[in-house]
């Protein structure tokens, strides 16, 4: 089992790499590489990653209990 502050941390840099994905790829798909993109992609970040964080906070146990429950893991080795 992984201790507490790497999972944190790890919810967090995983919600910042696809807070700043997610917002960046849709921004360029609705307005194409220019300036106005950088922009509200900056903007749209500075919300979608903490928000991305909070329920990430929520989702992430639920995922991993989910995972277990349709793996069958139990945590046993052999």
């Amino acid at each position: 089992m992984t201790d507490k502050k790497t999972l944190i941390l790890a919810q967090a840099l995983i919600a910042c790499m696809m807070a700043g994905l997610m917002t960046g790829i849709f921004g360029f798909l609705h307005l194409g590489p220019t300036t106005a993109w950088l922009t509200e992609w900056a903007k749209s970040f500075l919300i979608a990653f903490p928000t991305a964080f909070v329920l990430s906070l929520g989702v992430g146990p639920l995922a991993f209990r989910l995972a277990r429950f349709v793996t069958g893991f139990t945590g046993r080795r052999g």
